[in-house]
């Protein structure tokens, strides 16, 4: 069978638009994103060279963006005036144009030096504006051989108008969202300014809805004498709200001690907080006074209090209610006046489950407890913090760097695992290594794959922790169903961008319908319930996006599912796809 070549012509432009509209919606940087469009575009049509220049704010000129074929000296040369010829013309009046061979174009400037790479050769050359809120703010150009010196280009030419209407919506965007993040550290500056010092904590930045609540909370237990348990994970500033809880109380004026109990052993862990007697064991030359005795009548910080063994937590726990211990080696009583705060990020409800932490030492440390976000949950507060961190970066080192605007869109898109003590480490690494005032988006390790948090993450932990747990889940392939009736035009916003983020294919079909009860359909929560894990589910979500580094399709593949259906799981769930 003879395929029509019209036909063929039309389906390999159809899949232009496609594959082009693909790549400029994958990223919002227009540099990359624009660069790999006019790629394919030369590519798949068979054409020489290409270029967009767009219009410099504040500058009456046209500058390029990008070009493909074009050499670095040829690209730097790509400056042109409205109404300056192919370029400007087209720019000044917003029609395209289409130039058959450009020995004979009068307004053909050769400021790239194209017609000298084919001389003696036909070159037509093909230019349309790129359009973004009802105005003119750039140009799309390409050139090709023409052999045939063939004057009709109405095919070509309204590709080419497509391409610069899909760049021109990825220009918007990119405007709209750079727009958002400037007017979201605009309002982050706001708030800092018109909080109340009763709001405050003196070297903690936080303006965000979940930081105000736990500055309520610590302004709330600070004055009383209550034992205070904080929680989060690692890296979230336990000991800072600490000191914040200590420096607010009636009892700032005396010692602040701290002690990670993790770092300890146990027979180290005893003498380091109890003190010791002259002799009472090799080395012990002189009584030595205990973290609690230097603590008397001001706070003790009990950092890491999960990880201390069980025989250590019967000795605290007499304390704690006692008020008093006896030194070791010693036989006298020692009462002690200490406000105690402790600190963990270990699930302590499942480790008393488990037998592994006494339930009566719980009840005994979590009086009241406050819950600290990590840094993904309160992204408002990255700008103000990455700012402080390099301000102080700054005064230590005799600096004056900066952020750019893209390098604190980097900031606040990353998914930050290590919390503050990570962002504070990114930033003065950062800032160490740049090689200008001004930090750009480039200068981060993250850009160039060197960002070790995200090599971290790949490594495979839920299987060095519980092989034999996952291993037992089982994963069931779900049968597919008739589609569902239409969403309503705010859910299929939200399944678009479903779509749009985890890089589906639309010939996918669409899932089976979605109960209530599970995200991947019946088989997989009978078999949830079979094994009686009601918790399966989401454990094997996030399994999978660990062990894939959180791409999306992978993890579909790897518990064999449709990738539609992964998007459907994870929103269901509530679990954040983490960007690195």
């Amino acid at each position: 069978m003879v395929m029509n070549p019209q036909v063929t012509a039309a389906r390999r432009e159809l899949n232009v638009v496609y594959e082009i509209s693909k790549t400029l919606a994958s990223s919002l940087d227009v540099h990359k994103t624009f660069r790999e469009a006019l790629n394919y575009l030369l590519q798949a049509m068979d054409w020489r060279r290409a270029f967009v220049v767009l219009a410099e704010p504040g500058v009456n000129e046209l500058r390029g963006l990008c070009a493909v074929g074009l050499s670095h000296d040829e690209n730097q040369r790509l400056k042109f005036l409205p109404g300056e010829g192919i370029v400007g013309r087209v720019y000044a009046t917003g029609v395209p144009y289409s130039a058959p061979d450009l020995r004979n174009e009068p307004l053909f400037l050769n400021r790239t030096g194209g017609a000298e790479q084919s001389p003696g050769a036909c070159v037509a050359m093909l230019a349309a504006p790129i359009r973004a809120d009802r105005r003119t703010v750039g140009v799309i150009a390409v050139d090709y051989l023409n052999p045939d010196t063939r004057s009709n280009f109405g095919n070509e030419l309204q590709l080419l108008k497509m391409v610069s209407t899909l760049m021109g919506q990825a220009l918007l965007l990119h405007k709209s969202v750079s727009a958002a993040n400037d007017t979201m550290q605009d309002e982050a500056r706001r708030m800092s300014k018109a909080l109340k010092s009763s709001s405050r904590i003196e070297h903690v930045v936080g303006t965000s809805v979940p930081m105000q609540a736990v500055f309520d909370q610590v302004h709330q237990v600070a004055p009383a004498r209550t034992t205070v348990l904080l929680r989060g994970e690692s890296g979230t500033g336990k000991e800072v709200i600490a000191r914040a809880i200590h420096n607010l109380s009636q009892r700032k004026r005396e010692a602040f001690v701290s002690v990670n109990c993790a770092a300890l052993t146990e027979s180290l862990l005893e003498s380091e907080l109890f003190g010791h007697e002259k002799g009472s064991f090799t080395g012990a030359q002189g009584q030595r006074k205990g973290r609690f005795e230097m603590a008397h009548g001001g706070t003790l910080f009990l950092d890491e209090i999960g990880d201390i063994s069980a025989s250590f937590q019967a000795k605290l726990l007499r304390v704690l209610q006692e008020r008093e211990f006896e030194r070791v080696g010693g036989s006298s009583a020692v009462k002690v006046d200490v406000r105690l705060i402790l600190a963990t990020n270990r699930d302590l409800e499942r480790m008393v489950k488990a037998g592994e932490f006494r339930a009566d030492l719980y009840y005994r440390i979590n009086v009241v407890s406050i819950q600290l976000p990590p840094l993904r949950e309160r992204r408002e507060d990255i700008p103000a913090m990455a700012k402080h961190f390099l301000d102080r970066f700054n005064r230590e080192n005799a600096r004056a760097t900066e952020f750019s605007p893209g390098a604190m869109r980097v900031l606040t898109s990353c998914y930050w695992p290590g919390n503050v003590r990570e962002l504070e480490n990114c930033v003065e690494r950062t800032a160490t290594m740049a090689h200008s005032d001004v930090i750009t988006d480039l200068a981060f390790p993250c850009r160039e794959n060197r960002c070790l948090t995200q090599v971290l993450h790949h490594i495979d932990r839920e299987d060095a922790v519980r092989p034999s747990r996952l291993s037992e889940i089982p994963i069931a392939e779900v049968p597919m169903a008739p589609p569902p009736p239409r969403l309503p035009a705010h859910a299929g916003a939200s399944e678009a961008a479903v779509s749009g983020a985890g890089g589906f294919d639309p010939g996918d079909s669409r899932p089976a319908e979605l109960g209530e009860d599970s995200a991947f359909g019946a088989p997989l929560a009978a078999s949830a319930a079979a094994d009686d894990k009601p918790e399966g589910e989401r454990e094997r979500l996030v399994w999978a996006m660990e062990r894939c580094g959180w791409v999306q399709a992978k993890a579909a593949r790897l518990l064999k599912i449709t990738p539609r259906q992964m998007g459907y799981a994870l929103i269901k769930h509530g679990i954040e796809v983490r960007k690195f």
